[in-house]
C-alpha cells in the first residue's frame, strides 16, 4: 500500500475573529499547491483516494490536484497519529491513499511508521513524503519511496 502524506501548502496567519480551520492558503501557497499538484499528478495512481481535512488550507491545497477528494473530520490539525492510520486503513487499503493533512501529525506519522517511534520530523510546508507498506521475505516493512519539497519543483 502507498501512503502519501502531503502536508498543506503556506497559509495565512490567524486573522482576529476567525479560527484555525477558516485559514486561507498564501498567494505563495497556491503557487507552492500548484508545483506540487502537478508533481503528484505525474506519480499517482488515478485510484487513489484523496483524504483532506476540513480546515480550509488543505482543502485548498487538495483543490490543486483537479482529483475528487473526500473531507475527513477526523484527520483535521488536532487528529492523532491513530486517527490518520485508521482514516487511511493502513496497511490494508487496497488503493492508494494521499492525506491532505497537519504539523506535528504528519511528522509523527512518518516516524513512527519508518522507526516505529513517535518522535517529532518536520513536514515542511507542501512538502510529500510517500511511504509504502511491502512484505519481503516474509516480514512486512515501510519503505521511504520519494520526500519531495515544492521548493525544489
Amino acid at each position: 500500500m502507498d501512503l502519501i502524506l502531503w502536508r498543506h501548502a503556506e497559509a495565512e496567519l490567524l486573522k482576529e475573529g476567525s479560527t484555525d480551520l477558516q485559514r486561507c492558503l498564501t498567494p505563495k501557497g497556491e503557487r507552492q499547491a500548484q508545483r506540487m499538484s502537478d508533481w503528484l499528478n505525474q506519480r499517482m495512481a488515478a485510484t487513489t483516494r484523496v483524504l483532506v481535512s476540513p480546515a480550509q488550507r488543505t482543502r485548498s491545497t487538495a483543490e490543486a490536484l483537479g482529483r475528487e477528494v473526500r473531507i475527513v473530520p477526523s484527520i483535521a490539525p488536532d487528529a492523532s497519529v491513530d486517527d490518520l492510520l485508521a482514516a487511511a486503513r493502513w496497511p490494508n487499503a487496497l488503493e492508494p491513499v494521499l492525506l491532505v493533512g497537519h504539523q506535528p501529525t504528519l511528522g509523527l506519522l512518518a516516524a513512527r511508521l519508518l522507526t516505529g517511534q513517535d518522535l517529532a520530523w518536520s513536514v515542511k510546508k507542501a512538502a510529500v513524503w510517500w511511504l509504502r507498506s511491502r512484505t519481503r521475505d516474509g516480514h512486512s516493512e515501510v519503505v521511504l519511496q520519494a520526500v519531495q519539497s515544492a521548493d525544489f519543483l
